[in-house]
């Protein structure tokens, strides 16, 4: 399946292929304060529409993964980093994918503020 996402002003769009299995929920400082439900998947997977130039970036902790973000309008929609075997990925935050029913979908939860 092929979606298409953003923040909230378009600065920052893309789409994204694949099939949404499940989403994490993570409780870390960042994600517990933005609300984000994570799909991870390739890199590959997340082409970009808009010039990289147009998001902000934020690391924090380990500075292992890029979280980006619009300074527009400050809606996180993805980040970036790299898999536990160095493989290169994504991960999406599905509520930025507005024909997606958050309703359905199986959502893990991750205990990221006891790393």
């Amino acid at each position: 399946m092929k979606y298409q996402g953003s923040c909230h002003c378009g600065g920052i769009a893309f789409t994204v292929e694949g099939e949404i299995g499940q989403v994490v929920d993570c409780n870390c400082s960042m994600c517990r304060r933005r609300g984000a439900l994570m799909w991870f998947l390739p890199a590959s997977a997340l082409k970009l529409s808009t010039p990289r130039g147009q998001m902000g970036t934020y690391l924090f902790n380990r500075r292992h993964i890029r979280h980006h973000f619009c300074p527009n309008c400050g809606i996180a929609p993805f980040g970036e980093g790299d898999a536990p075997d160095g493989t290169p990925t994504v991960a999406v935050n599905v509520r930025c994918l507005p024909e997606v029913d958050l309703a359905t979908l199986k959502v893990v939860h991750f205990d990221g503020a006891r790393l």
